[in-house]
């Protein structure tokens, strides 16, 4: 297994010589999944609630500001070697009758003294988000602090995926495949698609558990974005529904799994006894498509490749009226994360960038037609990382 104290500690070097180049103090993160990638804890609160920062001083002890109900987490979570800033400031969010902290409505405090100790008073501090709050939170205390925005870094750095990433994301990939094979068999004429969302999600989570024992969370889940005429709509009509399927439905279902916090989408479209011509021809339009966006995923392309290569299969097919949305999104921490306008962002894609590529056609009446793989961009070649089969033969469920 990696060894992940070693996968922050050299995202914390990154961190750091940003940091003198840029003649900054130190960088504080309040976003949640960016919380995760530079300190490893994965929050158990909802910032907006219980505030949460993580400040990498550039030559300083890192710290870690935390809710108390945070403290059994994040001690296990050292125990465990899960993450690696050793420093936690805690505030109560009640009242205590000895051993008394600093109070929610006193994070400005607690995180302006804290700063004062590691001796950030003055130069400039960057932040990853949210700049006003964290403002608002040192001004009064540390007026000669300048706080400047510093969100690209993250980002940056996030969207090249190092080997820790990968190797979940491929495991995750993986996992969905079998859900794709669970699901496959679970479909049957007049079950509703959220008994078989659970059915096959239960499954999943048991063959997670089962490949994984210990150090992973696991998160799952399957379903259908649509069935029948309800496909038409690209996230369905009522989720989950309890619509009774059909023979002859269109679909199109959906497998996520993620494994501490990198994950796949892995969709694909069923048919429920032979389909019909018009079905045969959306369903090897939108296939095609979809082959065409996966074969620009290499380095050197546009991220708009991916859309532009999908959307002239399409277009010359005459269906360009049938699509409703954007041939993929950037895929990681975040089921949708940058890049999120992957159909006007011209930026040159380099090894490690992960993406999904999903073209889809929406017919009203009809159904709807979708894949969607999650692809790591390659040096010479793609690498899909979700390989569950998507020729027509092979997504036929005769009774």
């Amino acid at each position: 297994m990696v060894n992940v104290l070693a996968v922050y500690e050299k995202r914390a070097e990154r961190i750091r010589k940003h940091l003198g180049e840029k003649d900054l103090k130190a960088l504080a993160v309040l976003e949640s999944l960016n919380t995760i990638y530079v300190s490893g804890f994965h929050l158990d609160v909802a910032p907006w609630e219980r505030p949460v920062a993580t400040v990498i001083p550039i030559d300083a002890e890192p710290f870690i500001v935390l809710c108390e109900l945070s403290i059994n987490h994040y001690r296990l979570g050292l125990e465990k070697n899960a993450h690696w800033i050793k420093d936690v400031r805690y505030y109560d969010e009640h009242p205590r009758l000895a051993n008394r902290r600093y109070y929610t409505r006193e994070m400005d405090l607690l995180l302006s003294e804290t700063l004062e100790e590691k001796g950030i008073t003055r130069g400039k501090i960057g932040v990853d988000s949210s700049r006003s709050t964290f403002e608002k939170w040192v001004r009064s205390h540390l007026p000669d602090l300048q706080v400047v925005d510093e969100s690209r870094l993250l980002r940056e750095m996030r969207l090249i995926k190092d080997e820790y990433e990968l190797d979940l994301i491929r495991k995750s990939g993986e996992l969905s495949d079998y859900g794709q094979e669970k699901m496959k068999e679970a479909i049957k004429v007049g079950k509703t698609p959220v008994g078989i969302g659970h059915e096959v999600a239960y499954a999943l989570a048991l063959e997670a558990a089962k490949r994984y024992p210990e150090g992973y969370s696991i998160d799952v889940n399957a379903g259908f974005t649509g069935t029948g005429v309800e496909g038409a709509m690209p996230h369905g009509w009522l989720r989950p529904s309890a619509r009774k399927l059909l023979k002859g439905d269109s679909l199109v279902n959906g497998i996520g799994v993620r494994l501490n916090k990198y994950g796949v989408e892995n969709e694909r479209t069923f048919f429920l006894g032979t389909p019909t011509e018009k079905q045969k021809r959306f369903f090897e339009v939108a296939t095609e498509a979809q082959l065409k966006g996966l074969e620009m995923c290499v380095a050197g392309n546009k991220v708009s490749d991916i859309d532009a290569a999908a959307l002239k299969v399409i277009e010359n097919a005459g269906y360009g009226d049938y699509v409703f949305h954007r041939t993929g999104h950037g895929i990681g921490l975040g089921g949708h994360e940058y890049w999120d306008d992957g159909s006007f962002n011209h930026r040159i894609m380099k090894p490690g960038m992960v993406t999904s590529v999903e073209p889809a056609l929406y017919v009203y009446g009809l159904g709807g037609f979708r894949h969607s793989d999650t692809v790591i961009v390659g040096k010479d070649k793609p690498e899909v990382t979700t390989k569950y089969a998507k020729e027509l033969k092979d997504l036929i469920i005769h009774e």
